[in-house]
């Protein structure tokens, strides 16, 4: 017995329901779980359903695309994510990943670490994951990124996370990983994005900060939004408080990000995602 999860998109309309469940139970396949939402104003359909038995997730898929009109549809086994996380400077998010990578808090595994600075090599691989090195000093973004696709292709991966990689992908790149990158933004967008959030919002005298796990889009930080999280600060924390409590923020959120999506919950919708939790 096998354990799978359908997501399924399409036009709303009577009896979808029905008949995706009696095609499923055709192909010998039992609802564990199931989770449905309809939004009216675009008349479009979402149901998440993890189910059990043995069958073939061609013959499902081709049987549910019959059916259904105008549908996405993805049938996927419930086994761990691959990723390859890339990082400039920054350790905390890279941390927090591999101690929760080695103790297999979350569903994934990472493959590889690729950063533009040596810095996080020696962390790296203290848990014995490979860490590639790919300077972009003296040569183009579309070089240094033409360096990043070369060392992927010898990795097998699912999704890409920018865990604190500073820097702006260009629109081929984005295009060619549409929906499998996601990127930690140091803010509760869309406020103070740029540099120096931590000052902006010292200088706001700011009440709250906060952080947002997103998909990368060629819209600077502007993509899907999958998760966010804020904390209070008050008038007697410094610029250097807010950073290092933006710092956890920015944990929590990338991995309860990260829990979503690797655990097939989450629907990207245009420019905003449906999220079963």
């Amino acid at each position: 017995m096998k354990q799978f999860t359908i997501k399924i998109t399409c036009k709303d309309e009577k009896g979808l329901v029905y008949r995706i469940s009696e095609i499923l139970l055709e192909n010998g396949l039992n609802i564990i779980k199931n989770d449905e939402f309809v939004d009216n104003e675009k008349s479009q359909f979402f149901m998440r359903t993890e189910v059990a038995g043995i069958a073939e997730p061609e013959k499902v898929i081709e049987q549910l695309k019959k059916q259904l009109d105008d549908c996405s549809i993805e049938l996927s086994q419930n086994q761990s994510k691959n990723v390859v996380v890339l990082v400039t400077k920054e350790h905390h998010c890279l941390g927090d990943l591999l101690i929760r990578n080695q103790f297999k808090d979350l569903n994934f595994n990472i493959l590889a670490v690729i950063g533009n600075y040596e810095n996080l090599r020696e962390l790296t691989e203290k848990f014995n994951i490979p860490f590639t090195y790919i300077p972009a000093e003296n040569i183009t973004r579309e070089e240094h990124e033409e360096k990043i696709k070369t060392v992927l292709q010898n990795y097998n991966y699912d999704y890409l996370v920018l865990a604190k990689f500073m820097r702006i992908l260009s629109p081929d790149f984005v295009k060619d990983f549409e929906g499998k990158i996601i990127n930690i933004h140091h803010s509760f967008l869309p406020a103070f994005i740029g540099a120096n959030p931590y000052k902006q919002a010292f200088e706001r005298g700011v009440k709250i900060i906060g952080a947002t796990a997103h998909f990368v889009t060629n819209d600077l930080d502007e993509g899907p939004i999958i998760y966010q999280d804020i904390i209070k600060v008050s008038h007697s924390k410094t610029a250097k408080d807010l950073a290092k409590m933006g710092k956890d923020v920015e944990r929590i959120v990338l991995a309860n990000a990260l829990k979503l999506v690797f655990e097939d919950k989450v629907f990207i919708d245009g420019n905003k995602t449906i999220i079963f939790e």
